[in-house]
């Protein structure tokens, strides 16, 4: 567990934002994470009511995998309070991304931004890609999360820095050498090696044919949590790879949204 900064969370500006859906709201928020001033988006449903919350952590790094209204508005639109925060360094934030390092507090200070809505109930947590071992690694902060969804998630980093050349240079710069010479640094954003704090259960949705994060990610993550006896559901798509069709995305959205909703109103 990460000892967090007494102010971790604290909301300092709220602005408004132009969103792609009538019914559902959108705002910038910039909040405190470790000290910095950190932004993300927050989308919500127009129509008065509590609903869960909805911790929305993207893939990628810098201006690869940004977050995208359209997307955690379409997330809203299922009946979600959502929030996706950019990780420091980003759209004006302050501080460096560094890849599921430190900027995993910026994670668990968006996951305590939510917890501040009197309107937010069960708070459930999404990754995709990258953002797969953020979801996994906040979810071990927050054993009170409802439910953690991992999409074409990483789990494991060194496999990773295997898998991709091309992400090789940028992971030796930003986690400061190789898993040959450094293997702690790697261990430490792995999230395989400490699930055993992790108390939700766990969605697994991953395209067998995946080249980004392979599907090894998806095995590794699911017998990990089986051999450990927590609740893992998957569900493996034998003819996709990284990017579902839209229609698909669509109904997978609907689904996994319905899924997380069967663990909610804790």
């Amino acid at each position: 567990m990460t000892k967090l900064n007494h102010d971790a969370g604290i909301i300092l500006e709220i602005q408004r934002f132009p969103s792609p859906n009538p019914q559902v709201e959108l705002q910038v928020i910039t909040y405190l994470s470790d000290g910095l001033r950190v932004k993300g988006m927050l989308a919500a449903p127009k129509m008065e009511g509590n609903y869960d919350g909805f911790l929305y952590l993207r893939g990628g790094i810098k201006n690869v995998g940004k977050v995208r209204p359209s997307r955690i508005a379409q997330f809203a639109a299922e009946g979600f309070i959502v929030f996706a925060p950019y990780y420091r360094g980003n759209q004006g934030g302050e501080g460096n991304e560094d890849f599921a390092g430190d900027d995993r507090e910026d994670a668990f200070a968006a996951f305590l931004v939510l917890k501040s809505f009197t309107k937010v109930r069960a708070i459930h947590i999404f990754g995709f890609s990258r953002g797969g071992v953020m979801a996994l690694l906040t979810g071990i902060q927050f054993p009170e999360a409802a439910s953690i969804v991992t999409w074409g998630g990483v789990s494991d980093m060194v496999l990773t820095y295997q898998e991709r050349k091309d992400l090789r240079r940028m992971m030796k710069r930003v986690i400061g050498g190789t898993p040959e010479k450094f293997p702690e640094r790697y261990h430490d954003r792995t999230p395989l090696y400490a699930l055993d704090h992790l108390a939700s259960p766990v969605l697994i949705i991953h395209g067998v044919k995946d080249h980004n994060v392979s599907v090894e990610h998806a095995y590794r993550l699911e017998k990990r949590l089986r051999e450990l006896d927590k609740s893992v559901d998957c569900w493996y798509f034998e003819e996709f790879t990284h990017y579902f069709p839209p229609v698909i995305n669509r109904k997978v959205v609907e689904d996994l949204t319905k899924w997380m909703k069967s663990y909610g109103n804790k």
